[in-house]
């Protein structure tokens, strides 16, 4: 199941990125991708987002540490 990874600030989203890959090398490096809310013309109100495929539960309660230590959060897709 798809996992987006959801980040305020581009920074901590690749923070998050790069501890990702470290922690599961066989997904490689995630990508961090940036998603302009509907309707907002400023680019600061950008959200940053990361794609992680193919984790378990117990992979993904560790995520779930993690991304929430960035003020994050995870929405399964």
């Amino acid at each position: 199941m798809t996992q987006l990874l959801v980040f305020g600030e581009r920074e901590d989203a690749e923070e998050v990125a790069g501890t990702l890959g470290e922690w599961f090398p066989e997904a490689g490096v995630p990508r961090v991708l940036r998603e302009t809310l509907a309707g907002e013309d400023d680019a600061e109100d950008a959200q940053w987002l990361i794609v992680v495929e193919g984790l378990d539960e117990s992979a993904l309660a560790k995520v779930d540490e993690l991304v929430e230590r960035y003020d994050g959060w995870r929405e399964s897709g």
